[in-house]
């Protein structure tokens, strides 16, 4: 085979490949497949479907509880507290059966082409969940201030709570037990609830008295609330987790909205510029097309099968002609 010729097979097969992957990704195709989604409906189901739906059930307090953000806030407000908180088309092709090594270094070739763009597309997907860690911009227009998260927390709060005592209508005197949230002298004193640090410390209250000089026990290794949250430990809590849930909302958003673009421009959009660029590079030159085009096994005997048939067939016909 010519070197003409060769060049010919080789810049036709690229140039069809190409144009093929371009129209799969823009939908313009008219070898639609009725069993699966490909090209660019597969993408954009990817993107609007199984990442849109995978970002959303995302949620922050998976793995962050109550008890973790009240220990974030004593220790961030330090010792004073603080007061607010398509391989298809490889098949298909005939060039390709004829010829397994052009068939292998194109597929090679390909593979290599993506892999190599997808460095910058997952650079730049990481640089943007980095960007959201990075800074948070509480002075966007969509987060909730912390005056409006307070109000909302307040009024669920007192939504919770139990009614406010009605006086009697006769008398106008609240009911016994009523007074000084039921610490009033016509009912038992409760005992009272352990602070957030006294339960650290019980144990040295109710150990007995050492004759002596008093000796005071060293705190334990690792410092954790143990006690129920108290109301205004529940306050803050809820205000926290509210401006949580306000800004990943946010980020979520953002997100799903960023991402497949910056997909669609590093990636899908490049891979259609450029890809017929990169085989003619690879594949489109006189030292290797004479190895890319050598052809099968198969080919070549049942090329010979052919020329032989032919030839029984010719001389059959001679045959006939002479009788």
């Amino acid at each position: 085979m010519g070197d003409i010729s060769s060049s010919s097979v080789v810049l036709s097969v690229i140039t069809d490949f190409c144009n093929d992957f371009r129209t799969t990704i823009d939908g313009n195709t008219n070898d639609l497949s009725l069993n699966e989604l490909s090209g660019g409906a597969r993408i954009s189901f990817v993107f609007h479907e199984l990442y849109n739906q995978g970002i959303k059930t995302i949620d922050p307090f998976d793995q962050v509880k109550d008890g973790d953000i009240r220990t974030i806030l004593y220790n961030s407000s330090g010792s004073t507290p603080s007061l607010f908180v398509g391989t298809t088309a490889f098949e298909k092709m005939p060039a390709f059966r004829r010829y397994p090594a052009l068939r292998e270094r194109f597929n090679a070739v390909v593979v290599n082409f993506f892999k190599t763009a997808l460095n910058p597309t997952t650079k730049l997907v990481s640089d943007m969940v980095a960007m959201q860690a990075c800074y948070v911009n509480t002075t966007h227009p969509d987060f909730l201030n912390g005056h409006k998260a307070m109000a909302i927390v307040t009024d669920r709060l007192n939504a919770a709570k139990p009614q406010t005592p009605v006086p009697d209508p006769k008398s106008g005197k609240l009911a016994p037990g009523a007074l000084n949230n039921n610490k009033d002298l016509d009912v038992d004193i409760k005992k009272e609830e352990p602070s957030f640090f006294g339960s650290f410390f019980s144990s040295a209250k109710n150990a007995p008295k050492k004759k002596g000089a008093a000796v005071m026990e060293s705190p334990p290794q690792i410092i954790r609330p143990q006690t129920a949250l108290n109301d205004r430990e529940t306050m803050e809590t809820e205000v926290i987790k509210l401006l949580i849930h306000s800004y990943f909302n946010i980020v979520k958003r953002e997100m799903i909205d960023m991402v497949p673009k910056a997909i669609s421009l590093t990636l899908v959009n490049y891979s259609k510029e450029n890809l017929q660029r990169e085989l003619l590079q690879e594949l489109y030159k006189p030292e290797v097309l004479e190895d890319l085009l050598k052809e099968s096994e198969y080919v070549v005997n049942r090329r010979k099968e052919v020329v032989s048939m032919v030839q029984a067939l010719n001389k059959a016909e001679e045959i006939v002609a002479g009788v």
